[in-house]
C-alpha cells in the first residue's frame, strides 16, 4: 500500500514539474482532469482503469431495469397462463427456473458490460441474443424433460422480458444522452494526430455529444506553434502523445490520421499505454465507412481492414422490399381517418385540392411522382421566383414562406404533409428509410460523388430527418444521405425509423 502511494505521489509530482516547465517556456499548461484524481491502485500498485461514479450508477439502473423487467414478464405469465391451477408449486418452480435461465443470459451474455451500456447498437444486440440464446436453451430442457406446461414460458414470458427491457433501457439511455448535452457524464480524452484530423474530430464530438466524449487535450506535430485548436489547448507535440496521456489519467487516447503514425509508431504507442488508464482509439481515413463494411482480418501478419463493396442486392434488400410495401399498407389502413379529417381540413381552409403532385428523381435517375399533402397555396410554383431561398446548397426553403397555408404550417411541422407518400411506398417508386428524394433540377446539378445518392430508392425518413431536417447544412444533408447509401442495413433502418417517431413529436428543423 505505501508502494501504491509512492506511485501516485511521484505521478501528481511529475505533473506539476511538467506545469511548471510549460510556465516557464509559455507553452499552454498542462492540465490534470478529475480522472487522476478517481485513479485506483491495486495491492502491488499497478494503475487500474478508472471508473467513474456515473459508470456504476448508470449500470447498476440498467440491471436494475433487467430485473424488474424479468419480474414483470415473469409474474404476467404466472396470472394469466397458470392453466387455472392458481399459482402453485409447479408454477412457482417454473417460474424461478425462468428467471434464473434469463439472468443467466444477460450474463454470459454479456448484456450488462459498461462499455456496451449507454451508446451505439451493440447495447441492444447483446441484450436480444441473450434473451434469445436463454429461450432456446429453456425450450431444449423442456423439450428434453418433455415439459409442454412450459410452452408459456419459453414463448411468452422470454419475449416479453425483451419487449419491457428494450424501451426501459432505451429511456435510460435518453436520460444518459440528456446530461451529455449539458457535458455531465463525459469520458476525458485527449488526441494526436495533424492540425485538420484534429479539427474535423473535434467537430464531430461536438456535434454528438451523446457518445459521451469529451477531447480536453491534444498533441499536435512538432513544429506547429499552435496554443489550442478550436479552444482545446495543445498540450505537446505527437512524441509527448504517451507520456501526457499517462501523467493526465485520460481514458480515451485517440489517434487521428498524420504522417508520423507509422505502423512502427502506432505499435511502440499500444506498448508505452499498456497498464496506463486509457484505451486506445485510432481513427482510420475512412471516416464515412462503417458498420457491416469493415472487416479486420490478419495477413501477412497484418491486421487489414477490408472495406466491402456497399450492397444493393440480394436477400437483405428483397426483405427490406416486403417489410417496406407491408408496413406502408398497414399504415394507410390505420391512418385513413387522419387521411380523411386533412384532406378535410385542407379544404375549409382555401376550398382548394387536398393533395399535391410533384416530378422527382428515384433510384437510377428515373422520375417518379410524389403525392404528398397540399400545404402551400394552389399557384405556389408561380410565386416561387419573387422569393429569397434560405435553403443550404441546391435545396429552396424558407423558415417563413409567406406561400404557406395556415394547414400547412401545422402538417409540417410534424411531417403529416407526408402521409401519402405511403402510396409511393407502396408501389415501389420508394422506401420507408432512404435518401431525401430529389427534384429534376437538383438532380441535373448533382457532382458525380452526390449521385450516389441515387443508388438506392429515396425515402420518407432518413439520417437527414432523425438529425435536424431542414436546419441541415447541405454539405451535412448530402453527408448523411451519402453515409446511408455506404453503410445500409436493416438494423440502421430500424433505428432510424425509431428516432423518426421523436424527431416528428418535436417538430424540431420542418418548416
Amino acid at each position: 500500500m505505501a508502494h501504491a502511494q509512492q506511485d501516485y505521489s511521484s505521478l501528481t509530482g511529475d505533473v506539476l514539474t511538467r506545469q511548471l516547465r510549460s510556465d516557464r517556456q509559455g507553452a499552454p499548461p498542462a492540465r490534470t482532469p478529475a480522472a487522476l484524481r478517481t485513479m485506483r491502485t491495486s495491492a502491488s500498485g499497478a494503475l487500474k482503469m478508472p471508473v467513474a461514479p456515473w459508470e456504476v450508477r448508470y449500470r447498476r439502473f440498467v440491471i436494475a431495469a433487467d430485473l424488474a423487467a424479468v419480474l414483470i414478464a415473469i409474474s404476467f405469465v404466472a396470472i394469466f397462463f397458470n392453466h387455472g391451477d392458481g399459482i402453485g408449486h409447479r408454477t412457482v418452480a417454473y417460474a424461478c427456473v425462468t428467471a434464473l435461465v434469463a439472468i443467466g443470459g444477460l450474463v454470459t451474455g454479456r448484456a450488462w458490460e459498461s462499455y456496451v451500456l449507454g451508446q451505439g447498437a451493440e447495447e441492444f444486440r447483446r441484450l436480444g441474443r441473450s434473451l434469445f440464446g436463454a429461450m432456446v436453451l429453456l425450450a431444449l430442457v423442456a423439450l428434453g424433460l418433455h415439459l409442454e406446461s412450459i410452452r408459456p414460458w419459453v414463448f411468452g414470458a422470454m419475449p416479453l422480458i425483451g419487449l419491457i427491457a428494450l424501451p426501459e433501457r432505451y429511456i435510460l439511455r435518453q436520460l444518459l444522452h440528456y446530461k451529455r448535452r449539458n457535458s455531465r457524464c463525459l469520458i476525458p480524452v485527449m488526441a494526436a494526430g495533424s492540425v485538420p484530423a484534429l479539427a474535423d474530430l473535434i467537430a464531430r464530438i461536438r456535434r454528438e455529444p451523446h457518445n459521451g466524449w469529451r477531447i480536453e487535450a491534444v498533441c499536435c506535430p512538432e513544429g506547429e506553434s499552435l496554443g489550442e485548436i478550436d479552444g482545446v489547448p495543445v498540450v505537446g507535440t505527437l512524441a509527448d502523445f504517451p507520456n501526457m496521456v499517462r501523467l493526465g489519467g485520460y481514458r480515451v487516447a485517440a489517434v487521428a490520421p498524420d504522417a508520423y503514425w507509422t505502423p512502427r509508431k502506432l505499435q511502440e504507442l499500444a506498448w508505452s499505454l499498456e497498464g496506463s488508464t486509457a484505451e486506445m482509439v485510432v481513427a482510420p481515413m475512412l471516416m464515412e465507412v462503417a458498420g457491416p463494411r469493415l472487416h479486420v482480418s490478419p495477413v501477412f501478419g497484418l491486421p487489414l481492414l477490408r472495406v466491402t463493396e456497399p450492397v444493393f442486392t440480394g436477400a437483405r434488400r428483397v426483405v427490406k422490399e416486403i417489410q417496406d410495401r407491408t408496413l406502408a399498407a398497414l399504415l394507410i389502413l390505420l391512418c385513413l381517418p387522419v387521411f380523411l379529417g386533412i384532406s378535410l381540413a385542407i379544404w375549409l381552409d382555401d376550398r382548394g385540392p387536398a393533395f399535391y403532385t410533384q416530378r422527382r428523381v428515384g433510384r437510377d435517375g428515373k422520375s417518379f411522382t410524389i403525392l404528398k399533402f397540399r400545404t402551400m397555396v394552389v399557384n405556389a410554383h408561380a410565386k416561387k421566383a419573387a422569393l429569397d431561398n434560405e435553403g443550404a446548397g441546391l435545396l429552396f426553403k424558407m423558415k417563413r414562406d409567406p406561400r404557406i397555408t395556415n394547414v400547412g404550417s401545422f402538417l409540417r411541422r410534424y411531417s403529416l404533409d407526408e402521409l401519402p407518400q405511403l402510396f409511393n411506398v407502396v408501389t415501389g417508386s420508394m422506401s420507408l428509410i432512404g435518401p431525401r428524394p430529389p427534384l429534376p433540377e437538383e438532380a441535373e446539378q448533382y457532382a458525380p460523388d452526390v449521385r450516389r445518392r441515387l443508388l438506392v430508392k429515396p425515402g420518407m425518413t432518413g439520417l437527414w430527418q432523425v438529425s435536424g431536417r431542414s436546419d441541415l447544412p447541405w454539405d451535412e444533408s448530402v453527408r448523411l444521405d451519402l453515409r446511408y447509401v455506404e453503410d445500409w442495413s436493416l438494423a440502421l433502418d430500424a433505428v432510424i425509423l425509431w428516432k423518426t417517431v421523436w424527431a416528428v413529436v418535436r417538430g424540431q428543423g420542418a418548416y
